[in-house]
């Protein structure tokens, strides 16, 4: 049968045909397909982000869409594809109609990472640290205006007391001058006895005499008799132990000698003590003798030391044997007075 034929349900070309919603688009008379009829109740399928709508012919209609309260889910896009333009669509003919032509597809974007519930902790990309108290201060000056003072005070005060120390020490070790002869006084009781010296300053003279320091006691025994000892060369006793030790003790080396100088310098020839210094030299000693004598065992078992004599020998180094020097090699002898010895004193001194 002809498509132009009357009694053909086909509409010509170029006539238009009305959507009916009540049933299905009747099929065109040419052979082509054509898509089916839309329902009523239907919804249109959901688009995808990447696919482009067909080309519509101009003198087409679509087909009418019901009402629907729930429009269906549009996928976000933001950039819509692009529809080429076509100055002459295609005509509402028997033919099939043909796909647009779509542009390439951009690369699909890159996976984004997982998110980190916790910061990241990466030294490298971790700002650097800051210190919590970047004003913080140290020493003296994290005190306050007032400890500053007394601080500066202290030191100030430490400062010019080690001067005069060190003033006072020089002035004693130096040769006679006017300051000595002036202030000879005070020198001596900044000194003495806690700070005193041993040597002089620019060479002094060495020694050329040997002093041994002897002792000896009158003791009273057990059995209440009274008895008289020999004498105890001490010097000799600090020189034996002193022999073939590497490694000597400063006491025995220093003490017994030291307290000699310290009574001679405080005595007359008389042997009558000067000032208190003398007296206090008198004790010094005899607490000494009376230790060694203790340690000696003088007074024997039961005893006791109630007296004490100490005296010096004195002998002159002699001269080498290249020398023409004479000097005497006769002992010469100092002999103190007797000391009586406390009850406190008497068993062994005060230790």
């Amino acid at each position: 049968m002809d498509a132009n034929d009357g009694g053909s349900n086909a509409p010509e070309a170029g006539e238009r045909t009305p959507a009916s919603p009540e049933g299905p688009r009747p099929p065109a008379s040419s052979g082509g397909p054509h898509p089916p009829a839309v329902p009523e109740d239907s919804h249109p399928p959901a688009v995808p982000e990447d696919s482009h709508p067909p080309a519509v012919p101009e003198d087409s209609h679509p087909p009418a869409v019901p009402e629907d309260p729930h429009p269906p889910a549009v996928p976000e896009n933001r950039h819509p594809p692009a529809v080429p333009e076509n100055p002459h669509p295609p005509a509402a003919s028997g033919w099939p109609r043909v796909p647009a032509q779509q542009p390439p597809q951009p690369p699909p974007p890159e996976p984004r990472p997982p998110a980190r519930s916790q910061p990241s902790h990466d030294p490298v990309d971790a700002p650097t640290a800051v210190p919590a108290y970047p004003d913080a201060r140290i020493g003296v000056a994290a005190l306050s205006l007032r400890y500053q003072v007394g601080a500066a005070l202290a030191v100030a005060v430490v400062a010019v007391a080690a001067l005069v120390h060190l003033g006072m020490v020089f002035l004693h070790v130096a040769p006679s001058n006017t300051v000595t002869k002036q202030h000879g006084k005070a020198i001596d009781e900044w000194i003495y006895p806690e700070f005193e010296q041993n040597w002089k300053l620019f060479a002094p003279n060495p020694l050329q005499q040997n002093i041994e320091v002897q002792v000896r006691a009158d003791v009273r025994g057990a059995d209440g008799t009274t008895r008289t000892t020999g004498w105890y060369d001490l010097s000799a006793e600090d020189g034996a132990a002193i022999d073939g030790n590497p490694l000597p003790s400063h006491t025995e080396q220093n003490e017994l000698r030291r307290a000699w100088d310290f009574l001679t310098a405080t005595h007359d020839n008389a042997n009558r003590p000067i000032g208190l210094r003398g007296t206090l030299a008198e004790t010094y000693l005899r607490r000494i003798v009376v230790l060694r004598l203790d340690r000696d065992d003088a007074a024997g078992k039961g005893g006791a030391v109630q007296r004490v004599q100490v005296r010096s020998r004195t002998t002159n180094v002699p001269p080498p044997e290249w020398s023409d020097e004479q000097v005497s090699t006769t002992p010469q002898y100092r002999l103190l007075p007797w000391w009586a010895v406390p009850a406190d004193e008497a068993a062994g001194g005060v230790r």
